[in-house]
């Protein structure tokens, strides 16, 4: 028996783009591995030599694996044709036909590596499951991409979901935007999740301010700077309530996708170009955990977030988060108790949102407790892996 019940070790194979890189499905499977890896199973993750793909970076700074983690990397190609960005593995089937797994547990959807797993899968007769991630297209998408996409959903319920042991979403909403895909026997929701026990003692808060450059209290982002996180609503709200809060800043930590430059111009030209620090890549964890041990508060306006992983480490260090409702935030979020959801892309509101927690520090203290609680009880790794870890065996028993 392994330490958490379950009858014996299994060899399981994760296969996924990217891995020790920077990203929310990346940090996912870096979690699970590492957390199977303590329990005794032989884990193996399949992934590429691509770091980031905007911009597209091979054979980057990779984090070391955990211990007990072997990784195989294969190299990768950009694009399917000109236009159509779709990276491709083409040594990864060659290297799954050789593994010696009991299961394989593929993530992201619109990927390469899901049909190649699951076409692998299949010929050895080995069972597969699937992890989506899903993200629905971006607005404004040309509409011959759209129809390109909706053929690609129909391939990949006939060549890859509907044969799959299982297809674990991360949030009920999730479940229901792949409820096409496969059917409603095979699917369940397992949610994302955060170390509890590296989250109970975060860093200095005042080694952060110093790297930061930020004196005082502050409003937290942290995150990729891309055009999808909603970041321009959040410096303009930000400067709606500056005068009301002169003492605050806003800090959007995190590597720049693109987005810095117009950051930096926007909030010069509202008049909060000194209280907008834009510091970069949080280079350690324990400076990262600083980051939010400091804040008043933690907002996350994006676009869309399947999950978001960020908002549980802002809970976990007791902190209020207001979030844009889209999503799977509004499962993370709990409006009024754990702080604030507000439409996507409308400042005003935002701007609301932001004067109501940093205005009523007693009711901010209230939220931030309810949702450390919450963070560090009902999304604990350890106790999410007991579920997924139950759920493999079924799928290898059967």
């Amino acid at each position: 028996m392994t330490p958490s019940g379950i009858f014996r070790p299994m060899r399981i194979a994760q296969v996924c783009v990217r891995y020790g890189a920077p990203g929310g499905a990346e940090a996912h499977v870096r979690a699970l591995t590492e957390e199977l890896a303590k329990r005794g199973h032989e884990v193996t993750v399949y992934t590429s030599d691509l770091y980031t793909e905007i911009p597209w970076v091979r054979n980057g700074p990779f984090e070391a694996p955990p211990e007990g983690v072997k990784v195989v990397r294969v190299g990768i190609e950009k694009d399917l044709y000109p236009g159509f960005r779709y990276p491709i593995m083409k040594d990864l089937r060659p290297a799954l036909r050789k593994a010696e797994v009991d299961v394989f547990h593929v993530h992201s959807h619109r990927y390469y590596q899901i049909p190649a797993t699951a076409k692998e899968a299949k010929a050895r007769k080995i069972p597969y499951c699937i992890t989506p991630h899903y993200h629905p297209l971006e607005e404004g998408m040309p509409l011959y991409k759209r129809a390109a996409d909706a053929l690609s959903e129909k391939l990949a319920r006939l060549r890859s979901y509907n044969k799959a042991a299982r297809v674990f979403t991360v949030t009920d909403l999730e479940k229901r935007f792949v409820a096409h895909l496969a059917r409603p026997d095979q699917m369940v929701t397992i949610p994302n999740g955060i170390h509890a026990s590296q989250w109970r003692t975060p860093g200095d808060p005042k080694r952060f301010r110093e790297w930061a450059g930020v004196e005082g209290n502050y409003i937290l982002y942290a995150g990729r700077l891309a055009s999808n996180k909603g970041l321009r609503h959040l410096v303009d709200a930000f400067a709606r309530i500056h005068q009301q809060h002169p003492d605050v800043s806003l800090v959007l930590a995190g590597k720049d996708w693109g987005e810095a430059a117009a950051l930096k111009a926007q909030a010069e030209r509202l008049g909060v170009g000194a209280k907008v620090k834009i510091p970069g890549f949080v280079p350690d964890r324990e400076l990262y955990s600083a980051a939010f041990a400091g804040c008043r508060l933690f907002a996350l306006p994006s676009e869309w977030e399947a999950f978001g992983i960020v908002l549980l480490e802002a809970m976990a260090c007791g902190k209020p988060c207001v979030a844009a409702q889209v999503g799977g935030i509004p499962e993370v979020i709990t409006e009024g108790v754990t702080g604030h959801l507000v439409p996507y892309a409308n400042a005003e509101a935002l701007a609301q949102a932001l004067h109501r927690v940093l205005s009523d520090p007693a009711a901010a203290t209230r939220m931030g407790k309810a949702g450390q609680e919450r963070a560090l009880t009902e999304f604990d790794w350890a106790r999410i892996v007991d579920r997924l870890e139950k759920e493999y065996e079924a799928i290898v028993r059967a």
